[in-house]
């Protein structure tokens, strides 16, 4: 099976609010976990897949991160420059797309993503299920069971085709959305101004019956939070 894109974008650019006081000085991006920074646990898996590009959109503390991805010799990085106003992810997919960054479809990964691959790699995973003629967008998930330092209920129930729909209020859903999807152009049409959360195409996309899910095969963990450091650390000690 090969890869249906050679590019992903990194989404870099958040205030890392819920990581303070580690981001007081860094950005989220930049934070340690296991010796190594959280861009660059993402930045190591897009390379091990084969994905040649990565764009990494910019904007906290922005001089810091850029300096240390353009240090990398593979991926290939690509600045997407949010200084001047911070776009949300929404906003900032769609700045990237105006700039002619992102080919159709392409991977679009959380920077502070960690993830240890199963039989498939992530992006095989994506691309194996990927359908441009029926999806928007497709969703990596995992079940509650393998996805570690996560607390919440969880955010999509999933019918047998693939299609998912929000979770219900007050109700636990089956499928954590893991920041990493496979995204189609048609997705980012006629956007909102500026800055919005992706939650806003997908939801015109589940209304339309385009978006999309797929269980990850490998085990994800949650490093939302100062405290997440030392469980993700101690998790990948143990193997």
């Amino acid at each position: 099976m090969t890869l249906v894109t050679d590019t992903a974008m990194v989404m870099a650019a958040g205030l890392g609010k819920r990581m303070r006081p580690l981001t007081a000085s860094q950005p989220k991006p930049l934070v340690r976990v296991a010796g190594r920074a959280l861009i660059d646990h993402a930045l190591d898996r897009l390379r091990d897949a084969g994905v040649a590009r990565a764009v990494v959109n910019v904007h906290y503390l922005a001089d810091a991160l850029e300096a240390h991805v353009l240090g990398r010799d593979a991926p290939a990085v690509t600045i997407s420059d949010e200084r001047d106003a911070l776009l949300e992810t929404g906003g900032g997919m769609v700045r990237a797309h105006a700039a002619g960054l992102l080919p159709d479809p392409f991977y679009c990964v959380n920077a502070d993503s960690i993830w240890l691959d199963g039989p498939r790699n992530a992006f095989i995973d994506l691309s194996k299920h990927w359908d441009a003629e029926r999806m928007d967008a497709l969703l990596l998930l995992v079940p509650h069971s393998r996805a570690r330092n996560f607390a919440g209920a969880g955010d999509f129930t999933m019918d047998p085709a693939g299609r998912l729909k929000r979770r219900l209020s007050g109700r636990v859903a089956p499928y954590i959305y893991t920041g990493i999807q496979l995204v189609g152009h048609r997705l980012l049409r006629e956007p909102p101004a500026r800055a919005f959360s992706t939650n806003v195409l997908w939801n015109r996309a589940i209304e339309e019956g385009r978006l999309f899910g797929t269980v990850f095969t490998g085990e994800w963990l949650e490093v939302g939070e100062p405290r997440h450091v030392a469980a993700t650390e101690a998790y990948l000690a143990g193997g």
